[in-house]
């Protein structure tokens, strides 16, 4: 299931990562951006305050679903696009956009991808020019050698954490939220693997949308 979040254009590069046939949910603004990738939308959601009304229009004449939400709200438009993409049923969730130029927002939606509600979904989020992976058992990385990785826990501590295919090794430590221990990493493979026995990592590929084929 694709969720298109709103904020800065999105890259059409991120075209290429929308599964055929996925079931696309837009997230107010987002179904601008996903209008414009050429992106067929399932399902609009929010307070619709900043989403294009031709949009909205389109939306709806194609046959997707509306669902608008007050303005004052306890989730904001990500989070309510996210909790019915896992409503869905959505085991996979690739997330687009999300970034701009709010810091609130965007450290928002960044957390978020790290919510216990999210757990029983493997989440990868593409914001910017950087692919977030939320790891909360075993994920697997791909990329140019040399490309970074960092890893980032949140929500608590996140450990014993086990990776292959780094520069710098973790074996069994635990890393703490606030911490930079797990910045800026390395490939050194043509694939890295990094595995948590409890808690969630962030891992965050910042130049992702440079090697958007090795790093899928």
């Amino acid at each position: 299931m694709v969720v298109i979040a709103g904020g800065d254009t999105i890259d059409p590069r991120l075209r290429a990562v929308v599964p055929d046939g996925a079931r696309v949910i837009a997230a107010d603004s987002g179904a601008d951006h996903a209008l414009a990738l050429g992106l067929r939308v399932d399902e609009l959601i929010g307070d619709l305050d900043s989403v294009q009304p031709g949009s909205v229009d389109a939306i709806a004449s194609a046959g997707g679903a509306i669902d608008r939400h007050p303005a004052a709200k306890d989730f904001t438009d990500l989070e309510l696009a996210l909790q019915r993409a896992v409503g869905l049923g959505a085991s996979q969730i690739v997330v687009l956009g999300g970034h701009g130029e709010r810091d609130d927002h965007h450290l928002a939606n960044r957390l978020l991808l790290g919510a216990p509600f999210l757990a029983g979904s493997a989440v990868v989020a593409w914001s910017g020019r950087a692919r977030v992976t939320a790891v909360r058992t075993t994920a697997r990385f791909r990329g140019p050698e040399g490309s970074l990785l960092s890893l980032l826990a949140v929500g608590g501590p996140a450990g014993p954490v086990r990776t292959r295919g780094l520069r710098y090794p973790l074996d069994g430590e635990t890393l703490e939220p606030g911490s930079t221990r797990g910045v800026s990493n390395e490939l050194v493979a043509a694939e890295a693997e990094v595995t948590t026995g409890g808690g969630v990592l962030l891992a965050v590929q910042p130049d992702a949308i440079d090697h958007i084929e090795e790093s899928r």
